[in-house]
């Protein structure tokens, strides 16, 4: 299961960048996975989660962004998403159509909240 490899990615960037923002913490991370990256969307929530339990990012919100595969059409210029295998272009038929996204795995967001510690 490489999706816990993954999640413990995002919490090392997160880690990282919030390292950088003493009087921050935070509270949304946010990641675009493509329809061919071979992620569980799912696996990779239940690793997240296990990963931040018991730690100082354990109230860190995980956000998954889907992103299906699209081709582009070079006869009509048409971008379209696949449906099915159907990788003819939906406007013009065309059958040879190009690759242009599907395959990302990738950190689209870090939102942070300013913080000051009790000094209770």
């Amino acid at each position: 299961m490489h999706e816990v490899g993954i999640a413990n990615a995002i919490l090392e960037a997160v880690r990282l960048e919030s390292a950088r923002y003493a009087t921050a913490r935070p509270r949304r991370v946010s990641v675009r996975i493509g329809e061919l990256a071979a992620v569980d969307p799912d696996s990779l929530r239940f690793c997240f989660e296990a990963l931040i339990q018991d730690t100082e990012l354990s109230d860190l919100e995980l956000e998954i962004e889907f992103c299906p595969r699209r081709q582009r059409c070079p006869t009509c210029g048409a971008e379209f998403t696949v449906v099915d295998y159907d990788f003819r272009c939906a406007r013009c038929g065309e059958e040879k159509t190009d690759f242009v996204s599907g395959d990302q795995l990738e950190l689209a967001s870090l939102e942070m909240e300013e913080y000051e510690p009790s000094t209770a």
